[in-house]
């Protein structure tokens, strides 16, 4: 198995998981305390989800499990496409802020072509833990001095440059000046087209869903389900200040952590749909 500590489980005679303890509570998840699992010594190959963390290099982690028996649910081309955001944007650009990537740091006159001050900038795939001085850029001279940190920034340096049209989101709780505002944003996990878990991605705010509005940020998340239709994704929504609901980011499940969902309930409901037959 790849990983001192990962090993494969057989949940409820169901769903293999090959899981791996990276010590993040909100990612780790006690299969073996909930659920009725089993770990057949002797078994044919198999297709499992990963647990064990965000993948450095995901082609290397799906042909060394793979050469052990273990196929994993997302092939290394559709984990590209949950998990950057140049290959999941032009399939759903009409439902999220305008973006544009480089392939080098730019300069912030190539900024100031496409796009009006303030931007968003992230990495293709993440934000460097929120921090807002590398995420939200007011002017010119700003976008220089983050890109002068990004190349020292460990998470940002090895990422291409995304930078997004700015759009104001409804805020939710306590804001800091350190990092990027808290909104009224919800992390949707869905297993083929059917959502089995939606819950506030921000775990240190009190906020929810209306009845109303539950609909509408499913009705959102739903249509990138469909769109990128590969077994196991993730889609962050959040509520404009406006009121629309617009796509903040997609990943890949197996990478993503609960933030406010309830993994029993979801990974309960991932079993359910999985007897029902494979995606």
């Amino acid at each position: 198995m790849s990983g001192e500590s990962a090993h494969l489980v057989l949940v409820e005679d169901v769903l293999w998981i090959v899981t791996q303890t990276v010590g993040m509570p909100r990612y780790d998840f006690p299969f073996e305390q909930f659920f009725q699992t089993r770990h057949p010594i002797q078994r044919q190959s198999v297709r499992a989800v990963a647990r064990m963390g965000a993948a450095a290099d995901y082609e290397q982690r799906y042909r060394t499990l793979l050469s052990q028996g273990i196929e994993l649910i997302h092939t290394p081309a559709q984990y590209q496409l949950t998990s950057h955001l140049p290959n999941w944007y032009p399939l759903i650009g009409d439902l999220t802020p305008r973006s544009r990537w480089f392939d080098h740091r730019p300069k912030a006159d190539e900024i100031s072509a496409d796009f009006n001050w303030p931007v968003f900038i992230k990495g293709e795939r993440q934000t460097s833990r929120h921090q807002r001085r590398l995420s939200i850029i007011d002017n010119p001279e700003q976008f220089e001095q983050a890109m002068d940190e990004w190349a020292a920034d460990p998470i940002l340096q090895w990422q291409k440059v995304v930078c997004r049209e700015f759009v104001p989101l409804r805020q939710v709780g306590e804001q800091s000046n350190q990092t990027i505002p808290r909104s009224f944003e919800f992390r949707s996990f869905w297993w083929g087209k059917d959502c089995v878990g939606i819950g506030p991605y921000w775990t240190d705010a009190h906020y929810e869903l209306t009845a109303v509005e539950r609909a509408d940020a499913l009705s959102v998340a739903g249509e990138v389900a469909r769109r990128l239709n590969v077994t196991f994704l993730v889609v962050d929504v959040a509520q404009t200040a406006e009121g629309k609901w617009v796509v903040i980011e997609c990943n890949d499940g197996q990478d993503s952590g609960y933030a406010g969902v309830a993994p029993m309930l979801m990974w309960r409901k991932v079993i359910d749909s999985y007897a029902r037959g494979p995606v």
